[in-house]
């Protein structure tokens, strides 16, 4: 990996760390969510007008990440009407390699090496130890299967858009295309499940749904860019970095409460992704 790839990925770890913030500092979450999905579809909408359509093999690629997004994007709203920033993104985050692992040793048959069973072994001790401080804290156990929820959809949406891209061989309209398929999946589906309040918003609201998009629109195209320059594991590997950039911004932006545990926990978190991904 060069030391541009580097940096920029950096950079995208901690702009996904503050689109997040910007969304748990909304009223109603899923609101929040669909602002930054529309945002996303705006700003996709521009991209696409001035590229190609993609090839016919990209668009089953595409339509996946679309659907594996929408429930990325429930399922993380309702985590943050339930908990801080600084628990449910670490658990959120941190649990998606550990799937994976997982998963590509008993389905995939992929070799783990001795390096890798204990980065697994440390990702879920810390997954464990942050997931025990809710129950501690007497914060709201309900947070839990939604951030597992999320992270189920974070590993798969990031094999998806891994092998998608490469297969479109131009990440950027590959990420405008994705975020215009999720916003039309992720809408109707928001509305049904909540009706037309979720579409009632401040313009500061609005204002912040804006920045979150770009934020987030930014961070994921570079991540894209990045896994078509470098090995994917080590691209994702240096991503979840963005968990202590989640976790500094929930303790000195929202006074979140920063127990030694959390923080043993979100620094075990990180080690484990690093031991499997690198």
């Amino acid at each position: 990996m060069t030391p541009v790839v580097l940096l920029a990925v950096l950079g995208a770890a901690f702009l996904h760390a503050f689109w997040n913030a910007l969304i748990k500092t909304g009223g109603d979450k899923q609101t929040g969510m669909l602002m930054l999905t529309l945002g996303h579809a705006a700003i996709g909408a521009v991209v696409v007008s001035l590229r190609p359509l993609p090839a016919a093999e990209v668009w089953p690629w595409l339509i996946a990440s679309g659907l594996i997004h929408m429930a990325y994007q429930l399922f993380l709203a309702y985590a943050y009407e339930h908990g801080d920033l600084s628990r449910v993104y670490p658990i959120a985050r941190g649990t998606a390699p550990l799937i994976v692992a997982i998963v590509g040793a008993v389905v995939l048959s992929d070799v783990i090496t001795g390096r890798e069973y204990t980065g697994v072994a440390v990702l879920g001790l810390g997954i464990l130890l942050m997931a025990q401080g809710v129950f501690r804290n007497d914060e709201s156990r309900r947070l839990l299967p939604y951030a597992l929820g999320s992270a189920c959809a974070t590993a798969g949406y990031s094999l998806v858009d891994g092998m998608g891209a490469r297969v479109s061989g131009d990440p950027v309209t590959y990420v405008a295309w994705l975020l215009i398929l999720s916003a039309l999946f992720y809408t109707p589906v928001v509305l049904a499940l909540h009706g037309r309040r979720v579409l009632a918003n401040t313009p500061r609201g609005w204002a912040l749904g804006g920045v979150a998009s770009a934020a987030s629109y930014v961070a994921y195209a570079v991540v894209v860019w990045a896994m078509t320059q470098a090995p994917i594991a080590l691209v994702t590997a240096l991503r979840e970095t963005s968990i202590l950039f989640a976790v500094l911004i929930g303790w000195v932006v929202f006074r979140e409460p920063m127990q030694r545990g959390k923080l043993v926990a979100a620094g075990l978190i990180v080690l484990g992704v690093v031991l499997t991904r690198t």
